[in-house]
């Protein structure tokens, strides 16, 4: 396991006891990929640099 699903596995440990969350041991390997993979697809849009006059939308209109 590197440094990274260390780190993960660790948050996720910590998190389950905080929101009373036991995770199976077994799950766990599952869990930290999950985890990971939503942090990965997150990066996209959390690393995407938006101009610093862009204003949100008043309304929402699909």
């Amino acid at each position: 396991m590197n440094t990274d699903n260390t780190n993960t596995q660790q948050y996720i440990e910590q998190t389950s006891v905080i929101i009373n969350l036991p995770i199976d041991p077994k799950f766990m390997p599952g869990v930290v990929d999950n985890l990971t993979r939503i942090a990965n697809i997150a990066a996209l849009f959390t690393e995407f640099e938006l101009s610093e006059n862009i204003e949100a939308a008043p309304i929402f209109k699909p």
